[in-house]
């Protein structure tokens, strides 16, 4: 291990503080005391707290035993003559102007040592980035090229450096930031023996405001397609995600929100209950209204599938042509239209469930290809040909008697009684009024936190006015009336001329607005419309079927039955 140098030192203001931090970082050397008559000199403070020996007067300090070097920093002709008489024959003494070569020589040490540590930095930056860079001086004579220069243009760097660039590529962005002084950016140009067609950014080298030489950093064009190829890709991920989480949903019902007392309804309630924790499909009838969404809902949110996708399919709003594409998705450019790949629902609700509501409308084809997904659980997108493999619980519902559907050969017989492994028949509201003031009851708490209102209930009269109607639009009805009746009441309770106001109840509910044994106009026409669609049936054909028995078009049909609703 080498000897320390022990160092002694004499004037600790600024020149001496100075003087001190410099040597106190270097490693051969050890700062044994210093001194200063002042004891609030910079340098005595310094030192005090890095624990080093302090001295007040010269005489103390001289006695300081088996200092090698003292550096005399106080420029006194006494002191330095005290310091000659009194110290050690082996101590070497230095003045101040001769530290203060020491300390210029070890900055400079020090500064060429942090540029040795900044340029090794910098060659390995260079070295390892993926652009190609070439240096040229002032004059054009090539100093540097990196290795990717070389991988980029096959020209090894031997054969590089020391050429001139005006001669090896005069038209190139660095020649021509040479001669402009100026950046230049996005050069396209065609570099080396394989003609490789590059983008070029070069720019000045200036130094203390002088240009030195210039920079260029290029890239193949190739390597740029590239990493557009892979942002497209990125995209169409994100899309996918994107388009993912628009369509996925969580049940919003449990089967605390369905209120019923009719042993039909708690026969299918307790039925739905048992078979929630399955995988089993259920099939769930009823007429429109019946609450057969919150029955499926309420099913996927007991089942052991409740925190993976709820996904609804209405067969009925959607057009023929694109129920498949719906269903099963379909790949880029499949049909006119199709400008990205799609995932059908069926591949969103991998894992959960799917709700198939209006199964009764689904043509014949697409019923032959969802009969292969329940019993087969794979299926190919719309255009594609790769097998795709799901997990899925299939919930069904229809308003329309599937059986009799069989029978005229507008269902399939094999989906129906894959759908019907467990049918759940919800009643019509006429077949329980009893449930009425329930509903109401629960329906007026949940408007109310909507509205901000404070509605208590409805009077005798309202109430009485309520079960006399037979409410053909069932439970969803019901929720209808009472949420416009919350929109308009201004009181604590519901009178039943408000609700006269909101629906054509019978006459019985009417004799204070209606003539004894005429019925209006208007109230004849929703009753021919009620038993045209009867007869007819919900489904868009049964409309149109309705429409063309009524006499009127499609279009006056649905706004009436918008005006009904």
């Amino acid at each position: 291990m080498a000897h320390k140098v022990k160092v002694g030192i004499v004037g600790m203001g600024q020149g001496g503080a100075s003087i001190y931090k410099t040597l106190r970082s270097i490693e051969h050397i050890e700062i044994t005391a210093v001194c200063d008559c002042r004891e609030n000199a910079q340098g005595i403070k310094i030192a005090q707290l890095d624990g080093i020996s302090t001295c007040l007067s010269l005489r103390d300090f001289l006695k300081v035993p088996n200092l090698d070097v003292i550096i005399e920093a106080t420029g006194i002709e006494d002191v330095q003559k005290q310091i000659e008489r009194d110290k050690e024959k082996s101590c070497a003494v230095i003045e101040a102007q001769g530290a203060n070569l020491m300390m210029s020589l070890i900055e400079e040490k020090e500064k060429l040592a942090d540029i040795k540590r900044l340029k090794g930095e910098l060659d390995a930056i260079l070295n390892s980035v993926q652009e190609a860079i070439e240096v040229a001086g002032i004059d054009g004579s090539i100093k540097y090229v990196n290795p990717s220069f070389s991988r980029v243009t096959s020209i090894p760097a031997s054969r590089r450096i020391g050429n001139n660039i005006f001669e090896v590529s005069p038209n190139g962005a660095l020649a021509r930031s040479l001669r402009t002084h100026e950046a230049v950016f996005a050069h396209r140009a065609v570099v080396g023996g394989a003609n490789v067609e590059v983008v070029a950014n070069a720019s000045p080298i200036v130094v203390e405001g002088k240009m030195e030489g210039a920079v260029v950093v290029f890239q193949p064009l190739t390597d740029i397609y590239k990493l557009m190829e892979q942002l497209k890709a990125s995209n169409r991920v994100i899309d996918d995600l994107q388009t993912r989480i628009n369509q996925i949903s969580t049940s919003s019902y449990t089967f605390d929100d369905l209120i019923g007392s009719h042993p039909e309804f708690e026969s299918a309630l307790d039925l739905a209950r048992k078979a929630a924790k399955s995988n089993t499909t259920i099939l769930i009838t009823g007429e429109s209204g019946t609450g057969k969404e919150l029955f499926a809902h309420a099913i996927h949110g007991t089942s052991l599938r409740l925190d993976k996708p709820f996904i609804k399919v209405n067969c009925a709003a959607i057009p023929e042509t694109l129920l498949e594409s719906e269903f099963f998705g379909h790949e880029k450019g499949a049909f006119t239209g199709a400008l990205k790949t799609k995932l059908g629902k069926m591949e969103l609700a991998n894992g959960g469930t799917i709700f198939l509501d209006e199964i009764g409308d689904m043509n014949l084809y697409l019923q032959a290809k969802l009969l292969r997904v329940i019993q087969e659980m794979e299926f190919e997108r719309v255009g594609g040909s790769q097998t795709i493999k799901v997990d899925v619980r299939v919930i069904a519902a229809t308003n329309r008697n599937l059986l009799e559907m069989v029978k005229q050969g507008d269902f399939r017989e094999d989906l129906y009684y894959r759908l019907n492994v467990l049918e759940l028949r919800l009643p019509s509201l006429r077949n329980h009024k009893d449930d009425i003031p329930a509903y109401v009851h629960s329906l007026i708490a949940k408007f109310n936190r909507k509205f901000g209102k404070h509605v208590k209930g409805l009077t005798t009269r309202a109430e009485e006015v309520l079960m006399q109607y037979d409410w053909p639009g069932n439970i969803r009805e019901l929720q209808n009336v009472i949420e416009r009746a919350m929109v308009t009441v201004d009181e604590e309770i519901i009178t039943h001329k408000q609700l006269l106001n909101l629906v054509d109840f019978p006459l019985t509910s009417q004799q204070e607005h209606t003539i004894e044994g005429l019925i209006p106009i208007e109230e004849m026409e929703k009753q021919l419309i009620r038993m045209a669609l009867e007869r007819y049936g919900n489904s868009v054909e049964g409309k149109k079927q309705a429409a063309k028995a009524l006499r009127i078009s499609l279009a006056t049909l649905y706004n009436k039955l918008k005006m009904m609703t």
